[in-house]
């Protein structure tokens, strides 16, 4: 495997954070309706487009603006590496209903509209494709702008014309009273065509076609070009594009399934932890990625804290894995929380495919595909609630699924918490960067200074360990606790450039360093 060193790579200063934009901000004392809570924020490969879906089943789509101006200029400044100073902008572009609520009726099961995973495809012929699902469904979308046609050289008089349409330009009287397709006359009266009625010699002579003519407007517009069904049991909580632009992976607790993005009425199973007996069962699958760059592999999560390498070259059912990537339990440290808390929520590869990225209740992990034996580096993103536990499992917090996202050059790493707060930190060798940020105009306002501790080593492994963030206290620098209803699940880093995107609720709010 090829890729950046993350560990090797020379350690950069502390990003100093800046608001940049905001979507839906709610004003004071606005309530949020359950349907507009953003569960999905996905950018494109380009970076050039943002996609978000809601609780309510729709998809919005955001498209850059600060290139689209100057994009010539753009590329070939960036080709003379000088350096560009805009930071990204983006506006609303279109947003369509995905999903409507459905009902199982052989289970008696009520199926939510709300977007659990938005994924964007190869854009070939520079149309958007995108693949958005719920618990049952996945669909994939086209979009594209298409010209406004309109009709010219009528022969109706459009200041005269009936209720059910304006016409958009101009056209020439035929007579004194304007007839319409039906025979009827436009001024409302019932005098239609009669048996007795006959054509002048020589027709009508203003009478003529109209003419359809591409305008300047344009409009955008979403189109459903497959739906992939009935191919899952249980929820999906992942769908992943694999690198060939073929294919894609479906995921839900017990399940991986393989699809090919023209064959909407055929998967092929290819991981199966269900066992023959349910009460058996001892974890479950909790995420699942394809590798960037190598179309034959994929690694999945479980409930248990652990990640399995796959190789799909190896067998069609791919039961056995290639890698088992998790961490020893300490001695002595096992409680009834343990396993809840060890279930990752999240994973992501880096761009070059070298390192995972995991998202567990308490912490962040970096794993290097080469090393089995433990992660790279661990930070602690909530460790301060750990005697909070008891009460985090009464309100069901404990379960709450935190997403995670990697800068494109692998040197940064970033996941949600509570009261709306994000933490970002560095993962280069010698870098002790831990940032905490809040999703709202001035991001700096709640920052928690957090003393790195001193490294730790893996015994018999040379590999740096970090535990980083740990010393978070229960309240903020302002002395407000933290709000545990108000949770930042979802963000996602910009592909080529310093920018996060996050869902606050209802709120997308975008930040750049």
């Amino acid at each position: 495997m090829n890729g950046g060193d993350v560990a090797a790579a020379a350690p950069a200063p502390p990003l100093e954070w800046k608001f940049s934009q905001v979507f839906g901000e709610r004003a004071a004392g606005e309530e949020v309706q359950e349907v507009d809570i953003i569960s999905a924020i996905e950018f494109d490969k380009t970076g050039d487009h943002l996609a978000t879906g809601d609780r309510g089943g729709r998809v919005v789509l955001f498209e850059r603006t600060d290139t689209k101006e100057h994009a010539g200029s753009r590329r070939e400044l960036e080709r003379m590496d000088y350096p560009v100073t805009r930071h990204p902008e983006f506006r609303y572009k279109t947003e369509f209903q995905s999903h409507e609520p459905e009902f199982d009726y052989l289970k008696s099961l009520e199926i939510e509209e709300k977007i659990n995973k938005i994924r964007w495809c190869h854009m070939p012929n520079g149309a958007l494709f995108l693949l958005s699902t719920n618990d049952k469904t996945i669909k994939f979308w086209k979009v594209e702008e298409k010209k406004v046609k309109k009709i010219s050289n009528l022969n109706i008089d459009p200041s005269r014309a009936i209720a059910n349409g304006s016409m958009p330009s101009s056209s020439v009287s035929s007579s004194q009273k304007q007839y319409l397709a039906n025979g009827c006359y436009t001024d409302g009266s019932s005098g239609c065509l009669s048996n007795d009625f006959s054509f002048p010699p020589g027709g009508l002579p203003a009478l003529h076609l109209p003419v359809v003519v591409s305008s300047s407007e344009s409009s955008v517009a979403a189109k459903c070009r497959r739906v992939y069904a009935h191919a899952h049991d249980y929820h999906i909580n992942s769908i992943s594009n694999n690198c060939d632009g073929e294919t894609f992976i479906s995921a839900d607790d017990l399940r991986i399934n393989l699809w090919n993005l023209q064959i909407s009425n055929q998967s092929f199973n290819i991981v199966d932890v269900k066992p023959a007996n349910m009460e058996d069962l001892t974890e479950v699958i909790t995420s699942a990625e394809f590798h960037p760059t190598h179309c034959n592999m994929l690694a999945y999560s479980s409930s248990k804290g652990s990640i399995r390498l796959v190789d799909l070259r190896q067998s069609a059912l791919c039961d056995s894995h290639s890698k088992l990537f998790e961490e020893k339990e300490a001695p002595g440290s096992r409680s009834f929380f343990t396993e809840i808390i060890a279930s990752i929520s999240d994973i992501k590869f880096a761009k070059a495919g070298r390192y995972i990225l995991s998202r567990d209740y308490m912490t962040l992990k970096l794993w290097d595909i080469n090393m089995d034996s433990g992660p790279v580096s661990t930070f602690q993103v909530h460790e301060y609630l750990r005697p909070k536990l008891c009460d985090l499992y009464e309100n069901d917090s404990i379960f709450d699924k935190f997403e995670c996202c990697l800068s494109g050059d692998s040197l940064r790493v970033a996941t949600g918490s509570y009261s709306n707060l994000f933490r970002v930190f560095g993962c280069a060798a010698g870098n002790t960067e831990a940032t905490t940020l809040e999703a709202s105009k001035n991001p700096m306002r709640r920052q928690v200074q957090t003393p790195s501790r001193p490294s730790r080593y893996l015994s018999s492994s040379i590999t740096r360990v970090v535990m980083r963030g740990a010393e978070s206290p229960a309240v903020d620098a302002n002395g407000n606790s933290f709000d545990f209803t108000t949770k930042l699940l979802h963000l996602a880093w910009h592909p080529s450039e310093n920018s996060i995107a996050c869902a606050a609720a209802n709120s997308l709010y975008m930040y750049y360093a």
